[in-house]
């Protein structure tokens, strides 16, 4: 089957965020409070919404996500419209399945738009974090099945649509998803069915936004017409023997397409297929086919997800495109570059892609000029399955879902660096005096050393966390960053450097990480072309402990780099063994320089400083 498959492609171009921009500004015209959002690679617009029927309060507000099927139809999908109780329940058709799901028309709109004054809407209850009611035999072969959150849901059904992957010749029609409401009001825990545990492990190993585990999410989708083929067949006269092998061949035969274009549903059933029924020439109901086969659509995307194939492809193209796109970040991109969720800015002289994560509620700097690099370091891409590399618990290795290598460090901005003064050595006063730097003055430091002839590790991006968050919200990280402020001086000297948002970029009460590539050998415009590095690092403190290098070697290596900070301009006022990485590989050799030296790159910057011009902090 593979062979016949092609990978995916890039994500979307910008033109398609400009045109969901567009409908955005369109749909601001009538509600002013419509925003832009790009959540798991799928446009909305985000609009909020009073609640409806009795009881609900003046400040009651659910969410509407749009899509850019929906936002034609904003006015048809407003609560009011079809979820009024009165309305909702004289008007909806309880559909087969296990789930709750309905078909309703929305109320007629007023004689004077332009609109059609009613459409017809399937809407259905995401049942994430519940169990899945799974026969035997299915469950044997999905143990592991749970339902998609609802933005998951939209963003694996979009991909199918667009159908990029697998015969270009073949195509699975569904319905069209046109927006999610969560209406503000909070259940009991009992009442929704799920499972907290559930939730949570969903969140962590899926990218998305937060998902409230107390509030409902309801997917709104287009009808389509038809009977689901058990109804079609049972009304072409199909005796119980027909029927049985008939749905059979069908379900085999969807199955099959489905798996060709990179796709499986862990619960299919004939239910889920939609086909057409007309009469033949002799006036006998037929199901329609073409081209010898029975045309169908698929609905129910709750159990969707994409084959072990598709997701190895999808993950070796985002792989491919990261490289590619680490080696240019710098090269300058025109103001239509961005889409309208995201922004350049520049810190100390570094150029980054700003922008908000929806999942934590926390901020993002991506060092470069590259929007398209943002969506790779959202947090919940890397924060989970992580090594910890140091026993502070401030350094971590991961592997993020796109197979990118990082390694990411707490901050310990607004920490005193030393022991109190009356037990300083000249160089802990040194430490004391100059404090521990800042995330943004770290990567400027790694760049402007790297300028200068000083190889070091690759800063990738910044990360703060929410309001009311910390580095502690991750399990085995210290406490939240504002309980541990001692040296408040960084934080004034950058209280007047703004975000594209006009809000200082160092407030104090919240954490920082710092998130770096994982050094394997190859600079970044090597791994471009050889995908395949086979070095790993380790600092000169872990190979003299190894057996890898001499005592001999390692004062030599300490010696060298302290040299070549000093000739580039700048000092390590902490400088250690471990804070200088080699290359080496595992029972074999270290890699080395032109000159027969073992190749350095320095790892740490929290104390370092230009010699030349020190930083100047408020005392």
């Amino acid at each position: 089957m593979t062979d016949n498959v092609s990978p995916p492609p890039p994500p979307p171009s910008t033109s398609l965020l400009h045109d969901a921009a567009s409908a955005a500004l369109n749909v601001r015209a009538v509600h002013p409070a419509a925003t832009f959002l790009r959540i798991m690679g799928v446009n909305y617009v985000h609009l909020k919404t009073p609640e409806v029927g009795e009881g609900a309060g003046d400040k009651a507000e659910g969410d509407l996500y749009l899509t850019e099927y929906g936002v034609p139809f904003y006015q048809h999908l407003m609560p009011e419209n079809w979820y009024e109780p009165t309305w909702f329940q004289a008007q909806r058709i309880r559909l087969a399945g296990t789930g709750t799901v309905y078909r309703i028309p929305t109320r007629p709109l007023p004689a004077k738009t332009h609109l059609r004054p009613s459409i017809d809407l399937t809407i259905k209850w995401s049942r994430v974090g519940q169990d899945v009611p799974l026969d035997t035999f299915t469950l044997y072969k999905n143990i592991n099945a749970e339902f998609n959150t609802p933005f998951e849901e939209f963003a694996l059904l979009e991909e199918l649509r667009r159908g990029e992957y697998g015969p270009g010749n073949l195509r699975i029609l569904t319905q069209k998803p046109l927006a999610i409401y969560v209406p503000s009001e909070r259940l009991q825990l009992w009442q929704t069915g799920r499972s907290r545990e559930k939730i949570l492990a969903r969140i962590t190993r899926r990218p998305g936004v937060e998902i409230d585990i107390l509030r409902s999410y309801i997917m709104i989708y287009g009808w389509i017409k038809g009977p689901d083929a058990p109804a079609a067949y049972r009304g072409c006269s199909f005796s119980p023997a027909q029927l049985s092998a008939t749905l059979s061949e069908l379900s085999a035969n969807v199955h099959k397409d489905l798996e060709a274009k990179g796709f499986v549903v862990a619960d299919h059933k004939p239910v889920h297929i939609i086909v057409r029924v007309r009469p033949d020439k002799n006036g006998i109901p037929t199901v329609r086919t073409r081209h010898g086969r029975v045309s169908y659509a698929v609905v129910d995307y709750e159990l969707l997800g994409r084959t072990a194939a598709h997701e190895d492809a999808v993950r070796q193209v985002r792989r491919s495109t990261y490289l590619r796109r680490q080696r240019d970040r710098f090269l300058p991109r025109a103001a239509a570059d961005y889409p309208p969720e995201l922004r350049p800015a520049a810190v100390l002289g570094v150029p980054y892609v700003y922008g908000h994560c929806e999942s934590t509620k926390g901020l993002l700097w991506v060092v470069g000029n590259d929007p398209n690099l943002f969506a790779y370091f959202l947090p919940e891409r890397w924060r989970q399955k992580r090594v910890a590399l140091s026993e502070s618990g401030r350094t971590f290795y991961t592997q993020t879902k796109d197979r990118i290598h990082l390694i990411w460090k707490v901050s310990r901005v607004g920490e005193i660096p030393s022991p109190p003064p009356e037990a300083q050595t000249p160089t802990q006063q040194a430490m004391r005096q100059q404090g521990y730097n800042t995330p943004f003055e770290k990567v400027a430091l790694a760049l402007e050393m790297t300028r200068a002839g000083v190889r070091t590790i690759y800063p990738r991006a910044i990360y703060m966390t929410g309001v009311g968050l910390s580095a502690a919200n991750l399990p085995g990280t210290p406490e939240g960053l504002a309980h541990r402020i001692r040296d408040a001086r960084r934080f004034e000297f950058f209280g007047d450097i703004l975000s594209p948002d006009g809000k200082p970029i160092l407030p104090m009460d919240h954490d920082y990480i710092t998130l770096w590539g994982y050094w394997r050998g190859q600079e970044d415009d090597q791994a471009t072309h050889h995908d395949d590095a086979t070095w790993t690092p380790i600092d000169a403190a872990q190979a003299r402990a190894k057996g890898i290098i001499t005592q001999e070697l390692l004062d030599a290596i300490v010696a060298r780099h302290q040299a070549d900070l000093t000739r580039a301009g700048f000092e390590d006022l902490n400088l250690k063994p471990d804070h200088i990485l080699l290359s080496y590989i595992p029972e074999g050799p270290l890699k080395y320089t032109a000159d027969g030296f073992p190749e350095l790159r320095h790892c740490n910057f929290e104390l370092v400083r230009k010699i030349a011009r020190k930083l100047e902090v408020r005392s």
